[in-house]
């Protein structure tokens, strides 16, 4: 079973509420109408006032629809904005106009458990996912550091099968520093336990292996492992290390002997957003990899967001990976 009919697998029956505040276009409600038949989420679908009439009237029948416009709920909604923005300069009036947009709404929802997760982005900007979550959900604790994963479907290259590696962060902190790359470590170990459900071996990459050249990336590398091990890390970690050292075993044996992790890596730690975010486009269009993502990762609860040329097909995948993120935290 390949990797993307092995996550709808893994998370169909799992039925935990899931919302999706783009609710008036065709792909989502296509994707919502599979979700739903499917078995892997309870779609809830939320659209304001205008738009909620495009719903089709059949997925109606089956789905809840939300319109934040007529809410109850939506006075919580302004205060909770209130409560975390109005130290940044909020108004109420602010604060009362963005209640009413169906992802600031949707990810009260979350807030406050009344849904799993929350799957948007075909329409919605990267920038404005992101804001309503960090506004309304948070990061997880221990973890100061939203992210990001690429999950990359690779051909053979350490066996018979394909593998799924974890790059990480392609998508959203710029430049890390120490901190925050363990932070990213910390967050992409514990999504890949979930998404993939194998044990995390993470290599945290550089230009040098072990010593072999030295710079202030490499030193900002060193301390991000060092800091991952004080703070408990579980998963197999080293760095700093070369990519294939990390990937290659006879490569491992020569520039890393002895290393936990050299050779045998699935979890790729960047030192940049150019680093990861090349390598990612450059893996999937000359090594014919998939990539699936970016999956947000770090986050209290999951928000997950979606390239505005998503399919159906596109927006299912990452909603049953939001599934499997919601796991130890379902409604």
């Amino acid at each position: 079973m390949d990797f993307i009919n092995a996550i709808r697998a893994r998370a169909s029956g799992i039925r935990p509420r899931i919302a999706l505040p783009e609710a008036f276009d065709p792909r989502v409600q296509a994707a919502a109408a599979m979700l739903q038949r499917e078995g892997i989420a309870e779609p809830v679908l939320v659209a304001d006032r205008l738009t909620a009439a495009a719903v089709n009237p059949e997925l109606r029948r089956v789905c809840e629809v939300v319109e934040p416009e007529s809410d109850p709920r939506l006075s919580r909604v302004i205060e909770d904005l209130l409560g975390a923005r109005r130290k940044k300069g909020m108004t109420e009036e602010e604060a009362a106009r963005l209640a009413r947009t169906p992802l600031v709404f949707a990810d009260d929802m979350l807030r406050h458990g009344e849904v799993a997760g929350c799957v948007a982005g075909c329409v919605a900007t990267t920038a404005d996912v992101l804001r309503a979550a960090l506004w309304l959900v948070g990061p997880a604790p221990g973890v100061a550091t939203v992210s990001s994963s690429f999950y990359m479907v690779v051909r053979p290259f350490r066996g018979p099968a394909e593998e799924v590696l974890t790059f990480t962060d392609c998508a959203v902190v710029p430049y890390p520093t120490a901190t925050q790359l363990a932070d990213i470590a910390t967050a992409a170990a514990r999504d890949r336990r979930r998404i993939v459900g194998d044990e995390p071996i993470i290599a945290f990459l550089s230009f040098s292996s072990r010593g072999s050249a030295e710079g202030e990336s490499v030193s900002r590398v060193r301390e991000a492992v060092a800091l991952y091990r004080e703070r408990g890390g579980t998963a197999r970690a080293d760095g700093e290390l070369q990519a294939d050292a990390a990937l290659i075993t006879s490569v491992a044996q020569r520039k890393a002997h002895g290393s936990s992790a050299a050779g045998s890596a699935n979890v790729l730690v960047f030192p940049s957003l150019d680093a990861g975010n090349i390598a990612y486009k450059l893996v999937e269009r000359l090594g014919g990899a998939a990539a699936i993502g970016p999956i947000l990762q770090g986050l209290a609860k999951p928000c997950s967001d979606l390239s505005r040329g998503a399919s159906p097909d596109d927006i299912i995948n990452t909603a049953a990976i939001t599934v499997l993120q919601t796991q130890n935290a379902v409604v």
